[in-house]
């Protein structure tokens, strides 16, 4: 009942320092009025003293409760009800390119690159939840999994779909970066953002990435570049076995940087490297900081008065307070 509730006047609270006042002089006042007679015996009186003299004081504390009553009730109590709450988000569109190339099943991370890509790239997604996201993949070639969407189950579940073998193998950066800046390039929203991850060099395409990254920066998007893989050698898919499996050996990392550094400082982004599973997730907890979402939020409340039933209580109480005062105790008044 009296949950969520506040007092539009809190300053009449003082008021209370009234009663102690009050029942001071009423007890000062009362010891005045009561006579005294002095006799020598008191056998001639009969009977205990009437009841009804006893409960006499309970006229004044009735009036104290009408008074406290009614102090309450001009503090204005009032229960707060949020009753709609509107919120307007302004979010950043972005698309996630992914490497889906043989050298992404190197094993140094855990259990593979990709595989540790996708869970981290999951945590991310479900942390963005105001804001739309796109997944591009490419190898030799590229293509769009998931376009832009605020629905963020089946960006997941797309994600989850990805595999290596959708495309033919090779690393074609510029085609990766181009189709995403294709995803975004009629975007409204404040903010366009591509994230690009590659564990290796350009060696596919027919779009260059420098001429992706012009794209980007005339098209206002900005690009955060990720090299996957640690520093010199790493367990890899060297051939394949006759059953078709991969056979692993250990070969060189090889990660073109400065280009991955020059596509991020020339669309306004930052290139991070992962050298393994803990780095990479600190990189898109990094870009997740670095990428916020402004929310503007507007709450309506609606008060509902509850001075009423503490000003009736009052006017009830004085009303059986006078009704008692000359009916049932009027010989005492």
């Amino acid at each position: 009942m009296f949950e969520n509730i506040q007092f539009a006047n809190p300053q009449f609270f003082w008021l209370f320092l009234i009663l102690p006042v009050a029942i001071v002089w009423y007890f000062f006042k009362r010891k005045k009025e009561t006579a005294s007679l002095k006799i020598s015996s008191i056998k001639g009186f009969k009977g205990a003293p009437s009841m009804l003299a006893k409960l006499k004081p309970l006229l004044f504390v009735l009036r104290l409760l009408a008074l406290s009553a009614l102090i309450v009730a001009m503090a204005r109590p009032q229960k707060e009800d949020i009753s709609t709450r509107t919120k307007t988000t302004r979010g950043i569109d972005i698309v996630m390119a992914i490497d889906v190339s043989s050298s992404m099943l190197a094993r140094d991370l855990k259990p593979n690159r990709l595989t540790a890509l996708k869970k981290v790239a999951a945590d991310f997604i479900k942390e963005r939840v105001n804001d739309r996201i796109g997944l591009v993949v490419y190898a030799a070639e590229s293509f769009t999994k998931t376009p832009i969407t605020s629905d963020k189950a089946i960006v997941l579940r797309s994600l989850n779909d990805i595999k290596y073998g959708q495309l033919e193998d090779g690393t074609a950066i510029g085609m990766g970066l181009a189709t995403s800046v294709n995803r975004l390039k009629d975007s409204k929203a404040k903010s366009k953002v591509i994230i690009l991850l590659t564990d290796g060099v350009n060696n596919s395409g027919f779009i260059e990435p420098q001429t992706a990254a012009s794209l980007a920066i005339e098209y206002g998007i900005k690009t955060y570049t990720i090299g996957l893989g640690s520093n010199g050698m790493a367990l890899s898919p060297i051939a394949y076995n006759p059953d078709g499996s991969f056979r692993y050996g250990m070969s060189k990392v090889e990660i073109d940087e400065a280009l991955l550094k020059d596509i991020a400082e020339k669309t306004g982004g930052v290139y991070f490297r992962a050298t393994d599973n803990e780095k990479l997730s600190e990189i898109y907890e990094e870009i997740n900081k670095l990428e916020k979402t402004d929310i503007e939020e507007f709450k309506y409340y609606n008060y509902e008065e509850e001075f009423r039933m503490f000003a009736l209580l009052a006017c009830g109480l004085l009303m059986l307070e006078y009704l008692l005062r000359y009916t049932v105790f009027r010989s005492f008044v």
